[in-house]
């Protein structure tokens, strides 16, 4: 039922979920079709013949008048009382459920676990209950999983958490469903389950090694940090300006009305005080990212360089 109606159910949680809503339409199949057919009925036997014909009073009927009442309240009930099962089990967080915080943005997620480690791809063992506590650093956003059916917003100057089981190794997709601006349908992530042998392994191998090139882990922050939302690659406008050209960029302007040269010093106090100098034509809504280690800003440094083709001299 859920390969046709759902997507694939991956928690357990899915079952209760899915088994509600297959409830739901079936019944409410059933009832269509017997008021449909009981009209259709009617419509025909009790149609008027003759034009003379005058319609009989209608003799009240105390067996179909409780009918309609006792029926339908005792599955309203019903539904009720199931759904509010599967609620509190929802939210009911697992004392043993290992942790992950969860950064939002526009338009981008990052994933940080209690050893430190920062991806911009969920990983989790199976079988085993995982919380994530989320926070936002702008507007809101949405935290969606189909496949496990879990859904929570995720809120600026906040925390609010959500809880899920996975069943089967695999990769999911993640959703963002709460509108958040231009690029809200690209908000989106992947969540790989694996066995716990596995996650242990790439939990221990994930930091970023001291030896990645420079430009490298530059790339790789671009992504992990939501960079990519709001500056473009290829000189397209997006909320903040794009990375294609800038470095060595000597007429860059700002609100206030000055120049900079665009080296190495202005991307990295742009980046560790973003809101120091603002380009003109953008709003100063990006956040500061002084905790990125003096590495990791030499190595976003490096990546936009890679991305001109002029060469600066740095004082």
């Amino acid at each position: 039922m859920g390969d046709f109606w759902l997507p694939e159910a991956a928690s357990t949680m899915a079952p209760k979920i899915d088994s509600l809503f297959t409830f739901v339409n079936v019944v409410s199949g059933i009832l269509l079709v017997g008021v449909v057919t009981a009209m259709l009925w009617f419509m025909y036997r009790y149609r008027r013949q003759d034009p003379a014909e005058r319609p009989s009073p209608v003799k009240e009927s105390k067996l179909l008048e409780i009918s309609w009442i006792v029926i339908p309240t005792i599955l309203v009930l019903l539904v009720f009382n199931w759904g509010f099962k599967s609620f509190v089990a929802q939210k009911t967080i697992p004392d043993n459920a290992y942790e992950i915080r969860v950064q939002a943005r526009s338009w981008g997620w990052s994933f940080e676990y209690p050893n430190g480690v920062t991806t911009d791809t969920l990983y989790v063992p199976a079988d085993e209950p995982v919380k994530t506590t989320m926070s936002s650093q702008d507007v809101i956003h949405s935290f969606y999983v189909p496949a496990f059916r879990v859904k929570q917003d995720v809120l600026p100057n906040r925390y609010t958490s959500v809880w899920f089981e996975a069943t089967k190794e695999g990769t999911y997709d993640l959703f963002c469903t709460e509108y958040c601006g231009r690029n809200h349908s690209e908000m989106d992530a992947e969540v790989k389950v694996v066995s716990r042998a596995r996650f242990d392994e790439w939990l221990e191998s994930a930091g970023t090694p001291d030896d990645i090139p420079l430009p490298e882990l530059g790339e790789k922050l671009y992504t992990q940090q939501g960079c990519q939302g709001c500056h473009s690659l290829d000189g397209s406008d997006m909320v903040g300006p794009t990375w294609k050209g800038l470095y060595g960029k000597t007429d860059h302007q700002m609100a206030d009305g000055s120049t900079v040269t665009a080296d190495a010093n202005y991307l990295r106090e742009s980046i560790l005080q973003s809101g120091a100098k603002v380009v003109e034509g953008y709003q100063n809504v990006m956040p500061s990212y002084a905790s990125l280690s003096e590495r990791e800003v030499a190595g976003l440094v490096e990546f936009i360089k890679e991305k001109s083709d002029k060469e600066v001299s740095e004082e």
